[in-house]
């Protein structure tokens, strides 16, 4: 049994200010000193990096001296629908060991979970399944006494989801503060916080969302320092600390990368011979242009005998040296089509480490960046195909079967995904997919193209963990030579 002091932030729907006061409370609990694990409900990639920033030393000392340094937590993902249920309390006792209280940012309204699939992967789902206490933020702008039966309503609704808190949010004037207060005196639910309206926390929005942390750090350490005074000044930090230190005990198992591995060797499903000998180096594109990863996913790479190595698509105009394997995420290329053009050079790196046969593995952005062009600015050119922003925007989970043999999977593997992007992308003719999707509608997705699977699909593959040992498995040795 393991004792983690743990709070889920839920709300009755989207826009209600979660991840305003999740952040803040994770920052505000970080100030005191507490090592604070953040969490998200949902396949979010955005939320993480505000949380990683709220609970990190660095940004805590910038904040306070204008100075950096320290280390910080990852924010994780907890998602029901791509990991599995059964993968939930292990996944979270992994990114939580040691710390002093986890904070969960909630998904949508509370109990809104996967379409068609009733509670699962919802707020609430992932609460039952850590025995967490959840304080409802509550958009108080509009209303006075009805807060207490929309309360009311969700405190009853499921009796083993324990709404144990509630923080007005959104809050007009004293006057509103003292309606909203008596109007719940008799719920049985305690207002652990009252926040006003404010624009100081506002973060900026584009097409998908927030735009993320790695593009606006110096104005992201300013928005976080405020919602930490807000939440400081406006919330019962000691009561809330004392709410999440009510929470049951967890029995394990805790989720180890090492394990899964091992695993997946021991039953010999990898299908692509021993891993080469040392630990050969696989670079993970990361920087402002693909913000979008899984922790998980280099903790994996790692234990199946890779050497992750980070490299910046938008800066850097070599791969890390020695790379056998390129790992090449979500975010937002869109936006930096011209800078990742310009870079030509790692371009045509990129574009020869794929024709030596070395595994290359793309999401969504990455999907963008081998392409031939994206938006008329050339690209890597390792896909027949030309990418493109569009209007439409393409969102929710995915259920994929593998067509064929890449470098993450065997052809017939199933997977559960998770599709988000405004662009389309026009192959060749004769292209082979990465994915055959079977819910809820059937089409073929992706590209399967010597080492290279490239796709808009993105996948957990805490849940798929043979993706890590086939990926590494499949690293040749390259020479990087200069263009």
């Amino acid at each position: 049994m393991v004792n983690v002091p743990r709070l889920v932030v839920a709300a009755p729907s989207s826009g209600s200010g979660k991840t305003t006061v999740a952040a803040g409370l994770m920052a505000a609990f970080a100030e005191r000193g507490l090592d604070v694990s953040p969490h998200k409900v949902g396949p979010d990639y955005i939320d993480p990096g505000y949380h990683a920033l709220a609970v990190s030393r660095s940004a805590r000392s910038a904040r306070s001296t204008g100075s950096g340094g320290g280390g910080s937590r990852p924010g994780r993902n907890l998602d029901a629908y791509l990991c599995g249920p059964d993968r939930i309390a292990p996944l979270f006792l992994h990114g939580a060991a040691g710390c002093d209280l986890a904070l969960v940012e909630g998904v949508m309204g509370l109990f809104d979970g996967a379409a068609g699939q009733g509670e699962l992967a919802s707020t609430a789902h992932v609460a039952k399944l850590l025995r967490a206490p959840v304080v409802l933020v509550v958009d108080a702008s509009s209303q006075s006494r009805s807060v207490a039966a929309l309360v009311h309503g969700f405190a009853s609704w499921d009796p083993e989801v324990r709404v144990a808190g509630v923080i007005l949010n959104k809050v007009g004037s004293d006057r509103h503060e003292v309606m909203l207060r008596e109007a719940l005196e008799g719920s049985g639910v305690p207002v652990f916080g009252v926040l006003r309206r404010t624009d100081a926390v506002r973060a900026p929005s584009r097409h998908l969302g927030l735009v993320p942390v790695a593009e606006r750090h110096a104005d992201a350490v300013d928005s976080v320092a405020a919602l930490a005074a807000q939440v400081r000044e406006g919330c019962d930090l000691d009561g809330l600390l004392a709410l999440a230190r009510s929470a049951p005990p967890l029995s394990g198992p805790i989720w180890d990368p090492v394990a899964e591995v091992r695993a997946e060797a021991l039953g010999n499903v990898c299908g692509t011979g021993p891993v080469p000998a040392g630990r050969p180096v696989v670079a993970v594109a990361g920087g402002p242009a693909f913000t979008f990863s899984y922790a998980e996913h280099s903790e994996l790479l790692t234990a199946a005998g890779a050497q992750v190595v980070p490299f910046d698509p938008l800066r850097d105009e070599r791969l890390p040296d020695g790379t056998r394997g390129v790992v090449i995420g979500g975010g937002f290329p869109e936006v930096y089509a011209p800078e990742l053009s310009a870079n030509e050079r790692l371009r045509e790196e990129v574009a020869r480490l794929a024709a030596s046969g070395a595994p290359i593995a793309a999401e969504c952005a990455g999907l963008l960046y081998l392409a031939r062009s994206l938006d008329g600015q050339p690209m890597c050119g390792v896909l027949a195909a030309e990418a493109r922003m569009s209007d439409r925007l393409t969102l929710g989970y995915r259920e994929a079967v593998a067509v064929s043999d890449t470098a993450l999977a065997v052809a017939g593997t199933r997977v559960r995904g998770h599709e988000f992007h405004r662009t389309t992308i026009t192959p060749d003719a004769g292209s082979e997919p990465a994915w055959g999707i079977v819910h809820p509608e059937r089409r073929i997705e992706g590209f399967a193209q010597g080492r290279v699977h490239a796709s808009y699909l993105h996948v957990h593959w805490a849940a798929v963990p043979d993706a890590a040992t086939r990926f590494v498995g499949g690293c040749v040795p390259y020479v990087s030579r200069a263009g």
